[in-house]
């Protein structure tokens, strides 16, 4: 007997099923997508227990003939494709006649729709691929879909679904990507009895985001408009003080379709470079025209990724779009605006050979200067010059020939009673002279003893105000300074069970996201334990009466879209649970930044925290904490031994 069986039309209808409807929010999409395509001003959406049990679907479209409709529910049956030719060009949403097959083979669906010349509504019932009524009604023109207990016919497919709360967020924001990509429809959302979403339908971009993003969102706005080789992008783009923790509102359309597109997202954030602070990226509703025969959907299941026959133009199209659009939003007021057909080059800063050495200038105020060998031997022990690095591997001599003078930046020495700023500012073979500031006092260093059977710690300096150069036992060390201290404060909050909590004067609302909104909701134990004390405050916002006290000073907001954004993506999958991820946003938000200024004391203290503590050693991001060389790794490197 043969072992390949042919599967019955049930079965194949299950599988066919499971490409394209997964969830609760993938039914909606393909529905809206249906309505889109009918022609539709206004779709109403209405979900129950986060659209499990219950999910309707009404607009104003076109409606289905009676005659056509038991054929909308078999597959590969669609009004928007003929012929093989229609496949090069789709400008529909839908196209594959899927949809309604695979809905109806894992759903109870009723179906209510009337065109403009119907005498009577029809009213269709399948439920698991399996018609059982079809009937007048009444209704006015258009459609409307109800879909009854997803999954009821495959039980293991149901246990795989999220909880109610996620699954509606899930399809809120199916909303709200459609919403945005068609202001000229007015889209309203219902959840569990109480409307959450309703645009205008005015074909007013911003108004729509105003509706779907908010306040908060929309005041950090600048309009794009630009064209470019074919490509046309429009919409808006966020100023760079509004940038965010995370890429979760970036949205981009192509041709009307809400996609996943990586040229796009690339293009965007090459645009801000220079803009934003490293870590932080843009947001956008960038609708991007493009030839219909130069992308092609059908290149994914749930059509979110498309393919381009040229990414460059792309590229181009949105970076140039984005720059321009920031260009013109720094300008100042009254400045005429220069419209060009091309982009302009950017002109590169020309890099000379005197530029390559950072020269100082002289002091107003200095002492004669004097040889080494003058200085007293106790003197010459105590003081401590910060040097630059040298790399290692750098293969052109420090000096051209006996006499010639290398020109350093100028170093600044610390003590504890005063500061004094030492410049070196000629070194040769035959000499080595050093000026000083006025000092009464022999300048004192700053040694402290990790333990006092260990060698002293002494600071060497600091580099780029990030790097800390400390020097023990004959061992340079390389310290990153933000690094060390995200590592020290978040064992701190891992040892410590009962977190330090500074209660809000005024509670803070902060306006996120429905996924990041979900996310947070649905650890809020978790935050709860961490020091954080949200509550829900309606349209998708939280309130915040309390905080870690570490946070205090600190931007709330972007710590909590921080922490959602990590949980949304994944991120908390590094560490054992949701609550050590929280604490490692928390430790990066309070850690000191790189860039910022430290006094000698703190780094010296910082340097000491990591040279006695065998645990810091790694930031939680993975990323090393020091680095090091002995003094005969310098030595070899120098031809010394």
């Amino acid at each position: 007997m043969g072992k390949i069986n042919v599967l019955s039309f049930a079965v194949a209808n299950l599988i066919a099923a499971g490409e394209v409807v997964d969830r609760p929010a993938s039914v909606i999409k393909e529905l809206l997508e249906n309505a889109v395509d009918a022609g539709a001003t206004t779709i109403t959406v209405e979900i129950r227990n986060g659209g499990v049990t219950y999910m309707s679907v009404a607009d104003n479209g076109c409606g289905i003939a009676r005659e056509d409709v038991p054929t909308a529910f078999l597959r590969h049956a669609t009004s928007k494709v003929r012929t093989a030719d229609d496949l090069i060009s789709i400008s529909t949403l839908g196209f594959r006649g899927e949809a309604l097959a695979s809905v109806a083979a894992v759903a109870r669906v009723e179906l209510l729709t009337a065109t403009e010349t119907d005498e009577a509504a029809t009213r269709y019932i399948i439920e698991g691929g399996v018609e059982q009524a079809c009937e007048d009604a009444a209704r006015p023109y258009g459609t409307t879909i109800i879909v009854r207990d997803l999954f009821y016919n495959v039980p293991a497919r149901s246990k795989f679904l999220k909880k109610d709360v996620g699954e509606g967020n899930a399809v809120a924001t199916a909303l709200d990507r459609l919403a945005l990509s068609h202001p000229e429809i007015s889209v309203r959302f219902v959840r569990d009895g109480r409307e959450e979403l309703l645009t205008p339908g005015n074909g007013d971009l911003k108004s729509t985001i105003f509706a779907v993003m908010g306040k908060d969102f929309t005041e950090g706005l600048l309009p794009v408009d630009y064209t470019l080789g074919g490509v046309s992008i429009k919409g808006y783009i966020c100023k760079p003080t509004y940038s965010r923790a995370n890429r979760t509102m970036q949205h981009f359309y192509i041709n009307g379709r809400y996609v996943h597109t990586k040229t796009a997202v690339v293009a965007l954030e090459q645009a801000y470079k220079g803009s934003i602070m490293v870590g932080r990226f843009p947001t956008c509703v960038l609708m991007i025209t493009l030839p219909l025969e130069t992308v092609d959907a059908n290149v994914h299941p749930a059509k979110m990724e498309v393919r381009f026959v040229q990414e460059k133009p792309v590229f181009d199209a949105v970076y140039y779009a984005v720059k321009s659009a920031l260009q013109a939003g720094n300008r100042l007021p009254n400045t005429p605006v220069k419209v060009t057909d091309k982009p302009q080059p950017v002109e590169r800063p020309k890099i000379t050979g005197e530029q390559l050495y950072f020269r100082t200038e002289t002091p107003t105020t200095t002492v004669p200067s004097r040889p080494l060998q003058s200085v007293s031997q106790t003197a010459k022990d105590d003081i401590t010059v910060s040097v630059p690095v040298i790399s290692a591997f750098a293969k052109k001599p420090l000096f051209d020939d006996d006499e010639a003078v290398f020109a350093a930046p100028k170093m600044v020495l610390h003590d504890d009673a005063d500061k004094h700023a030492v410049e070196l500012q000629t070194v040769s073979k035959s000499e080595t002279v050093m000026q000083t500031e006025a000092a009464e006092q022999p300048t004192a260093n700053v040694v402290v003893s990790v333990q006092p059977e260990e060698a002293p710690v002494r600071l060497v300096g600091e580099a780029f105000n990030t790097y800390i150069f400390a020097e023990q036992g004959g061992t340079l060390y390389c310290i990153d300074k933000h690094a060390a201290h995200e590592r020290i404060i978040y064992n701190q909050l891992m040892q410590n069970s009962e977190p330090q909590v500074q209660m809000l004067l005024a509670p803070v609302p902060v306006a996120l996201q429905k996924d990041e909104f979900a996310a947070l909701v649905n650890a809020q134990q978790d935050l709860m334990a961490a020091g954080f004390e949200i509550e829900d405050f309606g349209d998708s916002t939280l309130l915040v009466r309390s905080v870690p006290m570490l946070l205090t000073g600190c931007d709330i907001a972007a710590a909590l879209q921080e922490i959602a954004g990590g949980l949304l993506s994944g991120k908390q999958e590094i560490t054992t649970t949701k609550q050590e991820w929280i604490y490692h946003s928390t430790a990066c938000r309070a850690a000191v930044k790189a860039g910022d200024r430290s006094t000698p004391a703190e780094l010296l203290e910082l340097a000491k925290r990591v040279l006695s503590d065998e645990a810091v050693r790694y930031c939680p991001h993975g990323r090393p904490v020091c680095i090091t060389w002995s003094q005969a790794d310098l030595e070899k490197q120098f031809g010394r031994i």
